[in-house]
């Protein structure tokens, strides 16, 4: 599909050339870029798209470059902010990040035989003229928070350069730097094809697509994809087909039919803010490519039930820029065969893992990404981290939330890996959220003046022993698999106990005020932030149970029909059908003196009666599970 030069198009303009002259000159060097859009995130996570000809934007760029365009706040969300009364809205381009042209692959101009393109400029959002909001927001005051208070605290407990190899002092520092990265998985597939869900899960147990060659369609949009991205600049450091999938069939017309497979692509990490903005323009290149091949592209969490979901892990990472121009890993030990991490580097996996209730209604806010949630997928369903069994031997646990990444040939890779985020996940919230905790946890640390063995013995504390910072009533740390060697009851005792519901992962903000504390410091999440969010993910779960899911299953169980012959059945049919039939009206039909679990359901949405439809939507998980393993059974029993 790339039979057009590259080297002709453009595909960034760096944060160092955005003046109006640079930025000027540039597009008139490149006709075939024809729009220019705005993008603003709200807090919900959408981003806007509106088309500016380049020939208007250049004719007003320096008002265009200060003031951005106007909108009201019908266009994004921003509940209890931007309301029908007060809905002004402006969004302003960031000069500090890179931007990107976002090509459209089906249509070519006819002057320059090249996609035609638009500059996508990532934006922040300004209510009311004077009120910045919305996610890009959030975490650009989370990182400048975070360096101004780490700084400060670096002053005030300088004991800390003890353990951090190249900085003597706070005055060697030039800046923080705070970088991430996201893995990106997601699956493709045939349009219209529903896949079996039997040999998807015999594919996955013996791991017959696992890092296995491409083929066809999937084999040129994968290598497609990865030459598009590193002429962006990301830096691609590879990309492989996940655990999901199923092996493709050739059609008759010489193409692969029935393609269904899981994929990764993996970039270079970046500064924090500059890492989110990377994903969203991924993600486009990604359903642009795929699509271009005549493959549907989902990045849902859980698009296949009874088979692995798609995570997105992050990396949260942090070093200082010396005035000598060296970089120095702040969570590296002095010495890597005596210590897992240095002072800093325990706080701030002590603060993650102190506050994830709060940082988790930011990390799984969809039905979808609780879906993804359950044991046995390698998605992490617990509060607890893995250091390694030794220092010389690093983490390989896959079943924590959160492991450490280190490399004692390379202190630089010292970072966390936050496994809980799926493609869905607000990326800009998350590593929002997740900083602000490290903070937290970096203070406790520092305050309190421990070394690193001290830190050690902290984080593995047991059940029941009292520490400086954790709880009591918990253990964060195992080097076992979560999954296997603990059940579900020990689970939540050491652990506590996971949401499996969006409202159940709400009810954190309620339970955990003081947590809350952590996010409002230095105004990062003010109370009209932090209930706009909320309010946004519970509009959201609500309109997707009542709207989407309620009757998506009502559809499921119309489906599940009975289909023996009365010419040739058995015992055994009946029997299988009236269990199945059964749970189908238990499910969905109503009586004059009950009402089933779907319009209870309905209903306790209607009633604000949050807590029962929460557990309701539970039960008909259940049901549905149990129903759907039947009618298998039942129709495989037929000849």
């Amino acid at each position: 599909m790339l039979d057009y030069d590259l080297d002709k198009m453009l595909f960034t303009i760096p944060a160092a050339n955005h003046s109006a002259q640079e930025i000027t000159k540039i597009l008139k060097e490149h006709p075939e870029v024809q729009f220019v859009s705005l993008v603003g995130i709200d807090i919900g996570g959408h981003d806007t798209d509106e088309k500016i000809p380049v020939n208007l934007f250049l004719e007003d760029i320096d008002k265009m470059l200060a003031g951005g365009v106007q909108t009201d706040g019908s266009s994004v969300a921003l509940p209890g902010i931007a309301v029908l009364n007060n809905a002004k809205i402006d969004i302003i381009p960031d000069l500090s990040v890179n931007w990107y042209v976002d090509y459209n692959f089906s249509h070519l101009g006819y002057r320059t035989g090249l996609p035609i393109g638009t500059l996508r400029i990532p934006s922040f959002l300004v209510h009311n003229d004077n009120f910045e909001v919305g996610s890009r927001v959030v975490l650009r005051d989370a990182l400048n928070h975070f360096k101004k208070k780490l700084m400060e605290e670096l002053a005030a407990y300088p004991y800390v350069f003890e353990y951090i190899n190249g900085i003597d002092s706070v005055d060697d520092i030039e800046d923080l730097v705070l970088t991430s990265a996201t893995e990106l998985e997601f699956w493709v597939k045939t349009p219209d094809d529903k896949g079996d869900r039997e040999q998807l899960f015999t594919a996955q147990v013996l791991k017959e697509q696992y890092w296995k060659r491409t083929y066809g369609e999937v084999r040129t949009a994968l290598e497609e994809t990865l030459m598009l991205l590193d002429k962006y600049g990301f830096e691609v450091e590879m990309g492989h087909k996940e655990v999901g999938g199923v092996k493709a069939k050739m059609g008759h017309s010489g193409h692969y039919d029935h393609v269904m497979e899981q994929l990764e692509i993996d970039w270079k990490y970046a500064d924090a803010m500059q890492a989110a903005d990377n994903e969203n323009q991924v993600k486009y290149v990604v359903r642009d490519i795929f699509t271009k091949h005549g493959l549907d592209v989902t990045f849902m969490a859980k698009p296949f039930e009874g088979v692995a979901g798609s995570g997105e892990h992050t990396h949260l990472g942090l070093a200082a820029k010396l005035k000598n121009g060296k970089m120095v890993s702040m969570f590296a030990p002095a010495d890597f065969s005596k210590d897992f991490m240095n002072p800093l580097g325990y706080g701030a996996l002590m603060g993650i893992l102190k506050n994830y209730e709060v940082i988790n209604p930011f990390v799984s806010s969809s039905n979808d990404s609780l879906n993804r949630l359950k044991p046995g997928y390698e998605a992490p369903v617990c509060i607890v981290t893995s250091l390694g069994r030794a220092v010389t031997e690093p983490s390989r646990n896959r079943t924590v939330l959160v492991g450490l990444i280190r490399d004692p040939k390379n202190p630089m890779a010292t970072r966390f890996e936050l496994r809980a985020p799926n493609p869905k996940s607000n990326t800009y919230l998350v590593i929002a959220a997740s900083y602000m905790a490290i903070l937290d946890g970096v203070h406790a640390v520092l305050a309190a003046g421990k070394t690193p063995k001290e830190l050690e013995a902290s984080i593995s504390k047991k059940h029941g022993q009292d520490d400086f910072y954790l709880e009591t009533e918990r253990e964060y740390r195992s080097e076992y698999n979560v999954f296997e060697d603990f059940t579900e009851e020990e689970r939540d005792h050491l652990f506590g106990h996971a949401p499996a519901t969006v409202w159940e992962n709400l009810r954190a903000f309620d339970e955990h005020p003081e947590r809350l504390a952590v996010f409002k410091e230095g105004n990062v999440m003010p109370d009209i932030v932090l209930e706009s969010y909320r309010e946004q993910t519970l509009s959201q779960w609500k309109t997707e149970l009542h709207d989407r899911i309620i009757p998506d299953t009502m559809n499921f169980i119309r489906s599940c029909k009975q289909v023996h012959n009365l010419d040739d059945f058995s015992d055994y049919d009946i029997k299988n059908w009236i269990e199945i039939d059964r749970i189908r009206h238990e499910i969905a039909k109503d009586t004059i003196t009950e009402k089933c679990l779907l319009t209870r359901a309905k209903n306790a949405l209607d009633e604000g009666d949050y807590d029962l439809a929460s557990d309701l939507q539970l039960e008909i998980q259940q049901k549905v599970n149990l129903l759907s393993s039947l009618y298998i059974r039942y129709k495989k029993n037929l000849l």
